[in-house]
């Protein structure tokens, strides 16, 4: 039963501490403060657990470990599902399918600013979507529709002010 208790701890943990930082990043101090407090108790009582008579009992060890290895992959795939923050979309895309992607994108309520643009070997347009990552999927499945090898850039972003940049 303590092994059980051991690994569950370390994966509540270490997938907490993991989700910390990534709301941290996204700028939420105090929701990152609250997680580091339950951090350090859950990790306080579980090390003392552990601790205790390691010499006669090192499996504790390898349960602490295996724990905080499911524990952050657990965080990592939890963070995924959350995706908190923006992404900036760059995509470039052919001259004709510029306007109707465009279109296509502003009818789902996604902001874009498009620019036309001149490629290598010929006339192009530059799409700008800033955009909350859980949408990134879902904005790229409706441009694929129409441009099927469209040029997609992605970049971490934090709108500072103005424009409309929320899906409704």
């Amino acid at each position: 039963m303590l092994y059980i208790l051991i690994f569950l701890s370390k994966i509540i943990e270490n997938a907490l501490a993991t989700l910390r930082l990534i709301v941290v990043a996204n700028g939420k101090k105090l929701i990152g403060a609250i997680l580091q407090f339950v951090v350090a108790l859950v990790w306080i009582l579980v090390t003392g657990a552990v601790v205790v008579d390691i010499k006669n009992d090192p499996l504790k060890i390898i349960v602490f470990a295996l724990g905080s290895f499911a524990g952050s992959y657990f965080g990592s795939v939890l963070e995924e599902k959350i995706a908190l923050g923006y992404y900036l979309l760059t995509i470039i895309i052919e001259k004709q399918n510029g306007k109707k992607i465009t279109e296509l994108l502003r009818n789902h309520h996604f902001a874009v600013t498009s620019v036309k643009a001149l490629g290598k070997e010929n006339e192009k347009y530059v799409l700008m979507i800033l955009t909350k990552r859980k949408y990134r999927k879902k904005i790229i499945s409706l441009i694929k529709t129409i441009e099927k090898n469209p040029m997609i850039i992605t970049e971490k972003a934090t709108p500072l002010c103005g424009g409309y940049h929320f899906r409704s």
